[in-house]
């Protein structure tokens, strides 16, 4: 009697192993392939991880998770952070993820942004934090002022690059990394190319910005660089139309009318002397490399070139960029009429 009691014993803890390392090393998750991403808040609690693994119905025997999860502790050892879970991946592993705050780390592509806003609504729809204090940061001069930038001149500090976060990083560490990428490319020797021209890192960056908008042809940006130096040198009014663009918040302007120049804005370089108080937009590498390398000319002005192939004309006299400027403006008139025209056929 008492033998057969240890057999049946024996065979119901067999049972139970069997059971145990079957449900914890088996595939546990729920959804048919790809991954789930399982976000946590920053402050969150455990009932708020499992609220989220249940409302996406994303792992199998949940009462295993729960009980595996007390048995390392885990509801006391809550880690925020965005963690992918795999198909096909076990308790064990995924528990191990979220016990160790393993994340899934999040690459943050910047090209080319205009504005603050900008920036911060890209960094609100990949991380953590949102739009809104992702701006205060950036329009905060306390905040700014222990790295030497303010709310005008912050977005010099933004280069064009892959940038890599873990989801749950602040405003101020996003914003150090970005940093690192700004002392790499401001070299010694970088630095002095710019001192050269009468420039500094923030004064080379704003003029690259403006530059990065006028043309996207290499060939022309150092051209384009050196007729801007030549006016800062001669005290001349810039007068770049993509500032005025900036001023208005109107980045679709095909065409700057006399009506534009005249809006209110320091970002309006008709209006005011010298550079805006910060970018226009994020300048590429080489477009700020063209400004430091910009050659000598006595280029004072630029208009493109009517053939439409994003090259420009540049001219030392007034005169000459005029007779330039009204074939360019020719050219222009004669595309919108077709273009009017192929709209009214249409419409027939």
């Amino acid at each position: 009697m008492k033998k057969r009691v240890f057999l049946c014993l024996s065979l119901v803890i067999l049972l139970l192993v069997v059971f145990l390392t079957w449900g914890l090393f088996a595939p546990a998750t729920s959804f048919p392939d790809g991954k789930f991403v399982l976000y946590v808040r920053t402050g969150s609690q455990y009932s708020d991880v499992i609220d989220s693994i249940k409302r996406n119905s994303a792992i199998q025997h949940l009462f295993l998770f729960k009980w595996l999860a007390n048995r390392i502790d885990y509801p006391s050892n809550v880690k925020a952070g965005k963690y992918e879970i795999r198909n096909g991946e076990n308790l064990v592993s995924i528990l191990r993820m979220l016990r160790n705050g393993k994340q899934t780390p999040v690459n943050l592509v910047i090209t080319k942004l205009r504005t603050k806003e900008d920036l911060a609504s890209l960094v609100g729809r990949h991380l953590e934090c949102d739009s809104a204090s992702v701006m205060h940061f950036l329009d905060s001069d306390d905040s700014l002022r222990r790295y030497n930038f303010d709310s005008n001149t912050v977005m010099t500090a933004i280069f064009p690059n892959t940038y890599t976060y873990f989801w749950n990083t602040t405003p101020s560490k996003i914003f150090k990394k970005f940093l690192g990428t700004y002392h790499d490319f401001w070299s010694d020797s970088r630095k002095q190319l710019a001192d050269e021209k009468r420039l500094n890192p923030t004064t080379a960056y704003i003029l690259a910005s403006i530059i990065e908008e006028e043309s996207n042809k290499q060939e022309d940006k150092t051209r384009i660089a050196s007729v801007y130096l030549n006016r800062l040198d001669k005290k001349m009014k810039l007068a770049a139309d993509p500032t005025v663009k900036f001023a208005m918040r109107n980045f679709e302007l095909r065409r700057i009318y006399d009506k534009y120049l005249a809006f209110d804005s320091p970002y309006n370089t008709y209006l005011h002397e010298g550079l805006p108080p910060g970018p226009i937009c994020t300048p590429a590498f080489q477009t700020l490399d063209a400004v430091l390398n910009a050659p000598k000319t006595n280029f004072l002005y630029f208009v493109a070139k009517p053939d439409f192939s994003g090259y420009s004309n540049f001219s030392e006299s007034y005169d000459q960029h005029r007779k330039y400027a009204r074939e360019y403006q020719h050219a222009l008139d004669s595309e919108m009429n077709k273009s009017k025209d192929s709209d009214g056929k249409n419409l027939n």
